[in-house]
């Protein structure tokens, strides 16, 4: 079993609403050996797709994809959720994100300087539910007529319909972790129900 599985099922807490809380290891406080691995299964599995950068969206996706950036000597970028004073309108790509655990909808965005029709993207998140802000973050990179490689998730609920939406699109994706179901407060991975 991954290291970043006995984490999830040593220090994960399941909220009502199948919400699970990672933030002790991977969202909020970042345990590094739990990065390392992860970095590392992503870089394994996506190390044949000639990446030119990773990208992510802010705020929880950052950590992993930097590490991932870092191991690939390549360039990170993530979505900003607050336009910066210095972007125009006219100088970036933006698109709208739903968070299903915070219930919000944000605009997402990132400079067209930062983003070209050359690059090969990697998208790097910690979750995946409703695949909102994976699909928000392939939008902007194909707003840039760039390639998405791959999509990379920590943690996937694969009780939820964001995978499949991915795959309608027809991108690759590779979810580390895999939760068959968060019910009665226990963790069942995917891999489990067989």
């Amino acid at each position: 079993m991954s290291y970043l599985k006995e984490k999830i099922l040593k220090d994960g807490v399941v909220l009502d609403g199948n919400v699970l809380k990672v933030d002790s290891f991977l969202n909020h406080q970042i345990d590094p050996v739990v990065l390392k691995e992860i970095s590392n299964e992503f870089i394994e599995y996506f190390k044949d797709k000639e990446i030119t950068k990773v990208m992510t969206i802010e705020a929880s996706g950052i950590a992993p994809a930097i590490l991932v950036a870092s191991h690939l000597n390549i360039p990170m970028l993530f979505a900003k959720k607050t336009e910066p004073s210095t972007l125009s309108n006219e100088d970036q790509f933006s698109t709208n994100v739903h968070s299903y655990t915070k219930n919000k909808t944000s605009r997402v965005l990132v400079s067209k300087q930062y983003l070209t029709p050359d690059d090969k993207v990697l998208i790097i998140d910690d979750f995946l539910a409703n695949g909102e802000a994976a699909l928000g973050l392939i939008d902007l990179v194909e707003q840039a007529k760039a390639e998405v490689v791959g999509v990379g998730i920590c943690v996937e609920k694969s009780f939820q319909p964001g995978r499949a939406k991915i795959e309608d699109k027809g991108v690759d994706i590779f979810s580390i972790c895999r939760i068959a179901s968060l019910e009665n407060n226990k963790i069942t991975f995917v891999e489990d129900e067989h």
